[in-house]
């Protein structure tokens, strides 16, 4: 057991020196692995020569591993992990052909020979065309805008819809308001005959064509039938009155 022990110590201190910043540890429930035991992701991306140093690669892989109590003669808890650009289903492909590899490596320090085994497939599956046609893909996505569907509003059609509105919400109000409410309403707005006759209307007035239209539009005034015969015969009475006065003969002092 302890022997096992230092081998896999001495394979981390192996593998922080020659990955130096791709390799770190990882706390176990990051890892993704059923294991309590220590945990590590290495970051591997595909070989680029053209590559810049300062640049960022399209796509990157994080290779996950942890030791078992009898590794090497046990093959490592492994996972496969997407950090840029690389496909789900291409991942389990990867995963399926490390733990091939690592199988054929029992006895002997492996993880830094499947280290060379992910980038070549990285190299192989996304070279440096086929990563920037995913990546830009991907970026495609994210600035995707949905535009909304529908009729365009403009000036007419809000206004027609104003009107709809308003036309609704009047007959909301009217729908609520007593009875009563709505009866004194309709009675303000009707004259009798008396009130018609003795406002001046019925005299004899010269209305040009354009003062009626006026009139027509600034008053609404509803007559009926049985306004003007309740108040025949007092109209009869005072008309009479009238001519009488008139035909009396003045009086000498």
């Amino acid at each position: 057991m302890t022997e096992y022990k230092d081998e896999q110590e001495m394979e981390i201190e192996a593998l922080e020196s020659i990955l130096a910043d791709d390799f770190k540890e990882i706390h176990s429930s990051e890892s993704g692995l059923n294991t309590s035991n220590r945990c590590f992701q290495i970051t591997v991306t595909p070989q680029d020569d053209d590559l810049e140093e300062s640049s960022i690669p399209p796509v990157q892989l994080g290779l996950v591993f942890s030791h078992t109590e009898n590794y090497p003669d046990e093959v490592p808890l492994l996972d496969v992990k997407s950090i840029r650009g690389i496909h789900v289903g291409d991942l389990t492909i990867l995963k399926e052909k490390l733990e091939q590899e690592a199988s054929e490596n029992l006895g002997m320090a492996m993880i830094y020979t499947l280290v060379s085994s992910a980038k070549d497939w990285l190299s192989e599956n996304y070279g440096q065309d086929d990563g920037a046609d995913y990546a830009e893909e991907e970026a495609a996505k994210e600035d995707e805008v949905i535009v909304p569907h529908g009729e365009p509003v403009t000036l007419e059609t809000f206004v027609a819809w104003r009107e709809r509105y308003e036309a609704e919400l009047a007959l909301e109000r009217a729908k609520l308001m007593p009875e009563s409410a709505l009866a004194a309403t309709s009675k303000e707005k009707k004259l009798t005959g008396r009130q018609w006759f003795e406002s001046g209307k019925a005299r004899g007035v010269v209305v040009t064509a354009d003062q009626e239209s006026e009139e027509e539009d600034d008053e609404d005034i509803d007559f009926e039938d049985e306004d003007f015969e309740d108040d025949e015969e007092d109209m009869l009475e005072h008309y009479l009155a009238e001519k009488s006065d008139a035909s009396a003969p003045i009086s000498r002092a």
